[in-house]
């Protein structure tokens, strides 16, 4: 199962709206056959595995890290393609979180003779796939808060000087993490500063870019900002408020955009409504870039799900400079937000803080 779900990484960042599966066969104690989710719409682990085990699948035992499937998707059934193969025993990791779904696949192969049991490795196999159970459970997109600071907090020098704080190993994380979840968020402040592509750039692997959202609620994105004129597969789309201009959103929309109108909250976008609509939207993992305030607006509402803080060895004190999290902030220290599981990581010079917010 270790093996299996080792495999299902491999599909990080390819899969969604799928999730990241990976198989073994095992016949006398021998690997015969190992296959792992690729891409959207290609065949499912189970299948790479036996179309690679063969003749050898035949009273073999399958280790899957989630229930197989027992529908038609994109592709048939996995449960039919291994009753074809003769596997005897299946043992899968956890069972499938879809109401709809859930147990069906074990029960049809149990009807039909085939043993299966569940639940070996089940809390690495759903750590793997956390914004996917995310999505599945709670019908919105796992948000994930991400900045890169000094050791005093702050985000960028008293003039503005943000470029680059933190190192190498740093950045490339960072665009690991680009690659990995649907989409890429960032405030109207950044794009407006910074002109960024939000695109993903890594040394020594192809890369997927996420989907790029910007918040902007008076639609002050300049038509000739550099994500609007990009090269990439993946679209761009606008959040903005039911007090934006019409001829505004014509004219992003003329460059290809997608604009999502939400209701005003206080003079913003209305974020609770922006995550259930990319829910809806099959957004299961969202990345929150930034600025601070956006940073402040999704922790002062208890949105974020998930951090990854990057440290530099630097102090750039002063009242003036940018702290990473702005927005109201808590009055006091009980109702701070509790970071959980958390982990420290070294990144050559930097520090990576990894973790989770406790939820109320």
């Amino acid at each position: 199962m270790k093996m299996a779900l080792r495999l299902a990484t491999k599909g990080s960042g390819l899969v969604s709206p799928n999730p990241m599966v990976g198989a073994v066969v095992l016949r006398d104690d021998q690997v015969v056959g190992r296959g792992w989710h690729q891409r959207y719409g290609e065949p499912h682990a189970e299948v790479m595995a036996l179309k690679a085990a063969g003749n050898l699948a035949r009273g073999a035992t399958l280790y899957v890290t989630l229930e197989p499937c027992n529908h038609h998707g994109q592709t048939p059934p996995c449960t039919d393609a291994i009753l074809k193969a003769g596997v005897a025993r299946v043992m899968a990791a956890t069972a499938d979180p879809n109401r709809k779904v859930s147990g069906r696949g074990a029960d049809y192969l149990k009807a039909r003779g085939v043993e299966v049991e569940m639940g070996l490795l089940e809390d690495e196999a759903r750590h793997l796939n956390e914004a996917w159970f995310h999505w599945v459970e709670k019908e919105r997109p796992l948000v994930i808060a991400k900045a890169a600071c000094s050791l005093d907090g702050k985000i960028a020098t008293r003039s503005g000087d943000s470029q680059w704080l933190t190192g190498l190993k740093a950045r490339e994380m960072g665009h690991r993490l680009r690659h990995d979840c649907d989409a890429i968020l960032v405030g109207v402040g950044t794009v407006l500063a910074d002109d960024p592509r939000l695109t993903t750039r890594l040394p020594r692997r192809r890369a997927k870019d996420p989907i790029r959202l910007v918040l902007d609620s008076k639609l002050r994105l300049p038509p000739t900002a550099r994500l609007l004129h990009l090269k990439s597969s993946a679209p761009t789309w606008i959040a903005t408020t039911t007090a934006a201009p019409g001829d505004k959103i014509r004219t992003l929309e003329d460059l290809g955009a997608t604009v999502l109108v939400t209701s005003e909250d206080g003079n913003r976008v209305d974020l609770e409504y922006l995550l259930a609509e990319l829910g809806c939207r099959q957004v299961q993992s969202l990345l929150v870039e930034g600025g601070a305030e956006v940073l402040g607006a999704f922790f002062d509402q208890n949105l974020v799900d998930k951090f990854y803080f990057f440290y530099a060895p630097k102090f750039l004190g002063g009242q003036q400079a940018l702290s990473v999290i702005g927005g109201a902030g808590v009055d006091r220290l009980a109702k701070a937000h509790q970071a959980r599981d958390f982990s420290l990581r070294r990144l050559g010079p930097d520090i990576l803080v990894t973790g989770y917010l406790e939820k109320e």
